[in-house]
């Protein structure tokens, strides 16, 4: 068995990584936001992602129809809730909801129980 086929399941310095690298393969997720998959598949089940905010940039009202982990890696990001800055971890739990902001960028890694699914376009 060819173990390239299995997916990554370890991330080393995940803390110190350039996320601006050139070589970072991120992907469009929403306007302002780019995503790295790192495992699932973000509309089926479990997943998990890097998501790195542009300053400015906004994730519109989103249910989590499961639990929500974020852990702040880089810069900042708001809610209704709060302001959370590198090094902060937040739990979203089944069937609350809220919108994102992000002034300064962010990166954010985030664990989705199940998908959110979003209210607002």
């Amino acid at each position: 068995m060819d173990l390239n086929l299995k997916p990554k399941l370890v991330w080393h310095n995940l803390l110190g990584m350039d996320f601006d690298d050139p070589h970072m393969e991120w992907q469009g997720f929403r306007d302002g936001v780019d995503m790295i998959l790192l495992y699932g598949d973000a509309a089926q089940g479990c997943s998990s992602a890097l998501l790195r905010y542009h300053p400015g940039a906004r994730i519109p009202e989103h249910l989590h129809v499961g639990m929500e982990f974020l852990f702040i890696l880089r810069g900042s990001q708001s809610d209704e809730r709060g302001h959370y800055s590198a090094g902060t971890f937040l739990i979203n739990p089944t069937e609350s909801s809220h919108k994102v902001l992000s002034e300064e960028g962010c990166v954010v890694l985030a664990v989705w129980e199940k998908p959110v699914r979003f209210i607002q376009a």
